[in-house]
């Protein structure tokens, strides 16, 4: 049987080892995929887990960066894209169709619910291009080109969105960025940026720090006689993403808020990557008692079927008379196929209890990570919301950022030889954080127990031989 079975095996490897080739010659390497030592082909994906061109399971938590919120092949998402395929593929977006705007009206009338507001909503397609539009909003409205946006933040690669996003890395081959966001700041309690120590009983000091400069016009925000400030918004994620899924302190967005009404600047919350129940909620500045003028939407509204984003924004901000025809637009801006998908998205959470069961599961998967952090020293910090978990590796004092260990541990993952639960098994894991030393886990909305139980006796067994390289 051993030996019918090794041409397949032998025809699988070359097949890959060709495309690996090509890959090499003909792609582009400027995006992620070279992030990783080892390069993976994946040829089938279903619920948590993705397979490789010769079968291997591996256990997806980070779902596509928080895409595939809902599990991948998701029967009943699935097909409502095959039936709108067959029905209605395709359209010109200066054209009307039914699941736009009975998408547009389930995001409004759902802000509308939770954060007592009217307002309208507007597609495009990827999240930095709905930042794109959100930055236009603000500058429409405001007249006011710079903006506020925190240090360790992400908000996309497209030259507005990068403008906004804290790492100077991503723009330091694009020339000079004249709106360059003013940084402040974020309250990381692990990692406290004004010094007060490991997970500090958070006094807010950062946010004091940030208000004092609204005090005097020497320093350089704001004209407190007229109480004029110099910029039209802060852009903020709830939870920090790429940061490393960084949960700031209860109070600090509604003190926040507060000091940004007082002087008129707009609170944009960017949901790209928390947004669709990852937290709990349906959008996770919910946990913070703070309702913002635009919220920025993408990523799992239609469970990685047909990319599709928006912005919702105060019905004052995005009215006819305000934003008008032709403000801004995109080709595939409302695309039907991404609209449906949306569409069944929004059906699936009306019908779902996520705000129960992520809760719950996410409490879970991060008491198992408290129990590992006991075992290993190198576990620095482990902390949730939802089903937004973080991991934060460091050498053995706890406080030093591992990124090597980090990185061993992500490649023995992306191996697919691991033996946790029996069998060969691979464990998708992404890594964030200010020093590349975070796992940040974004598993399905979906995960189980049992799952979850596997997904961390995977991701010890990889840490404990990542510690032995």
């Amino acid at each position: 049987m051993d030996k019918l079975s090794r041409p397949s095996e032998d025809i699988v490897s070359s097949k890959e080892e060709m495309l690996l080739a090509k890959e090499a010659q003909y792609c582009s390497w400027g995006d992620t995929v070279h992030y990783a030592k080892e390069l993976k082909i994946f040829s089938r994906s279903e619920g948590i887990y993705v397979f490789d061109s010769h079968g291997t399971q591996y256990l997806d938590l980070q779902m596509w960066h928080s895409v595939a919120n809902f599990g991948y092949k998701n029967e009943r998402i699935n097909n409502i894209v095959k039936d709108q395929i067959d029905a209605l593929p395709q359209l010109s977006c200066q054209y009307l169709h039914e699941e736009k705007i009975l998408l547009a009206e389930k995001i409004a009338k759902n802000i509308e619910q939770t954060f007592g507001e009217k307002g309208r909503v507007h597609f495009n397609i990827g999240g930095a291009a709905a930042i794109e539009d959100a930055i236009k909003i603000v500058r429409n409205f405001t007249k006011k080109n710079p903006a506020f946006a925190f240090m360790g933040g992400y908000h996309g690669r497209t030259l507005g969105a990068t403008a906004i996003t804290s790492s100077y890395r991503y723009r330091e081959h694009f020339g000079h960025f004249a709106d360059r966001a003013h940084f402040v700041p974020y309250p990381y309690q692990f990692r406290c940026p004004v010094g007060k120590g490991e997970k500090c009983s958070c006094d807010m000091s950062c946010f004091k720090d940030f208000e004092k400069l609204f005090e005097s016009e020497y320093y350089s925000l704001v004209n407190p006689k007229t109480k004029n400030c110099e910029y039209g918004a802060f852009f903020v994620e709830p939870v920090q993403a790429t940061g490393g899924y960084i949960v700031p302190p209860k109070g600090y967005f509604k003190e926040l808020k507060k000091l940004l009404d007082r002087y008129g600047v707009l609170f944009v919350s960017d949901e790209v990557h928390m947004g669709f129940y990852r937290t709990g909620k349906m959008w996770a500045i919910e946990h913070f008692d703070v309702v913002p003028d635009i919220i920025v939407f993408g990523k799992a509204c239609t469970n990685g079927l047909n990319p599709l984003s928006g912005i919702w924004a105060k019905e004052h901000l995005i009215s006819p008379e305000v934003f008008p025809p032709g403000s801004t637009h995109s080709t595939y801006s409302s695309n039907s196929i991404g609209t449906a998908a949306a569409l069944g998205v929004m059906n699936l959470i009306e019908t779902s209890d996520f705000s129960t069961s992520v809760p719950e599961k996410g409490k879970y998967f991060l008491n198992r990570l408290k129990e590992l952090k006991k075992k290993f020293p190198q576990i620095g910090d482990v902390d949730a919301l939802g089903l937004a978990l973080r991991i934060e590796i460091c050498q053995k004092d706890g406080r030093t950022p591992d990124r090597e260990l980090t990185d061993k541990v992500m490649n023995i993952g992306l191996k697919g030889k691991l033996t946790a639960g029996g069998g060969e098994k691979g464990l998708l894991l992404s890594i964030g954080g200010y020093y590349k030393n975070v796992f940040t886990l974004a598993p399905s909305l979906y995960i189980t127990h049992q799952e979850i139980d596997l997904a961390v006796d995977l991701f010890e067994e990889a840490l404990s031989e990542g510690l032995k390289i």
